[in-house]
């Protein structure tokens, strides 16, 4: 019996052992086979988090199932009946105790494995992406373009252009939230972190600060809008143009010459 025991738990930490690897390769196998393709994370996500409430569905189900035929089987018939236990031998407990404990291991290493992936797909930012800065401070996300453009609580990106936003803070921590791109990440001073997401369509999506940065923290809030390729260069011709007449306004104006006299009053 005890010699069974042995070779089943081995057959078991071996099959649960290779059934995360075969997991592992198969979510990593699209990566590998389309290296151009973007590897966007957030429907992964959802995929991931959907077989985690399918998981633990089936099984609260089954415990409550297993529960519910204990109570029905072991329940007393007379007043004064009093319970037995049935003895196990020690093979026959530690094969009930250890055979669950890698049924269940199995389903978590299935489940960490795809989030492994996932993770290093969210880690490798596309090299074709539009690198946005972002610089938080209570209560606002002010949003600096390459080119200069700046705007504040509304980020404006093209469609079909991954974008990446490298983030710090000037003066609490903050977390920059975007939920309909599944992506969150903190910002803080001192420090320079980032997160990147793939807009496919044009749309509005909510900005919101996640991590409690003082007494308005509620009010800072944002948007994404998401504009088709050609309204958005439309867009940002406009800005260009604003930002060239701005700074030719405010042009500094041609300091004295060094020992120059300054100019006296007019007389009135």
């Amino acid at each position: 019996m005890h010699k069974q025991l042995v070779a089943i738990l081995r057959r078991t930490s071996v099959a649960a052992f290779g059934f995360a690897l075969a997991a592992s390769s198969w979510a990593a196998g699209p990566a590998q086979s389309a290296a151009s393709k973007i590897n966007d994370p957030a429907r992964g996500w959802d995929s991931l988090w959907h077989e985690v409430i399918v998981d633990i569905t089936i099984i609260g189900i089954l415990f409550a199932v297993v529960t519910a035929w204990f109570m029905f089987s072991s329940r007393r018939t007379a007043d004064n009946q009093v319970g037995a236990s049935p003895k196990l031998s020690p093979a026959s407990a530690v094969g009930w105790t250890v055979l669950p404990i890698f049924i269940f291991l199995s389903i978590d290493l299935y489940t960490a494995a795809n989030g492994w992936v996932l993770w290093n797909h969210y880690r490798d930012v596309p090299a074709d992406r539009l690198e946005v800065k972002l610089e938080s401070g209570m209560y606002s996300w002010d949003y600096t373009y390459p080119n200069g453009v700046r705007t504040q609580n509304e980020l404006i990106v093209p469609a079909g252009k991954p974008v990446m936003l490298r983030m710090t803070s000037r003066d609490t921590l903050h977390s920059h939230y975007i939920p309909d791109f599944r992506v969150k990440e903190d910002s803080m001073p001192g420090r320079v972190t980032y997160l990147w997401f793939h807009p496919t369509k044009p749309g509005e999506h909510l900005v919101t600060c996640a991590e409690y940065c003082g007494v308005m923290h509620s009010y800072m809030a944002g948007r994404v809008i998401v504009k088709s390729t050609d309204e958005y260069a439309a867009w940002m011709k406009q800005e260009e143009t604003m930002l060239a007449a701005a700074a030719t306004t405010e042009a500094p104006a041609v300091p004295a010459k060094a020992g120059a006299p300054a100019a006296k009053p007019k007389k009135t």
